[in-house]
């Protein structure tokens, strides 16, 4: 019985490390052009990546809900503790994740406010 429960464990692990390595997690852009200095291309081309990055995370965030939601099935006997565990490591990814694509769209959006200024300005004059 312990030497199935050893392979049983052994299978479970390796699974999961198949099924994390499926969830690619999504490069962030680099930096972006400063926006009282860019140009319409430059701004277009920024948020062209912000557009990319934000749907390649949706992605992944369907992918890590896809990942937990097959592990907590495959695994029916599960304590308490453990699905417990399964939950709080996934709710980790998640928030994670969704914090990143919050800290990535302000950057961008505090150029575009800037971008939006200088051209803002430079109709008045």
């Amino acid at each position: 019985m312990k030497h199935l429960l050893s392979i049983l464990i052994v299978a479970g692990s390796l699974a999961a490390a198949q099924a994390h390595a499926a969830c690619t997690y999504p490069v962030a852009p680099g930096k972006f052009p400063d926006g009282t200095q860019a140009s319409l291309d430059d701004m277009k081309t920024a948020k062209a990546s912000v557009v990319k990055y934000n749907s390649d995370m949706d992605a992944y965030l369907t992918c890590i809900k896809s990942e937990y939601d097959s592990k907590v099935a495959t695994q029916p006997d599960a304590t308490t503790d453990q699905k417990g565990e399964m939950e709080r490591v996934q709710l980790q990814k998640h928030n994670a994740a969704v914090d990143e694509v919050t800290q990535v769209t302000e950057r961008f959006n505090e150029q575009l406010r800037a971008y939006k200024a200088k051209t803002a300005a430079a109709k008045e004059k």
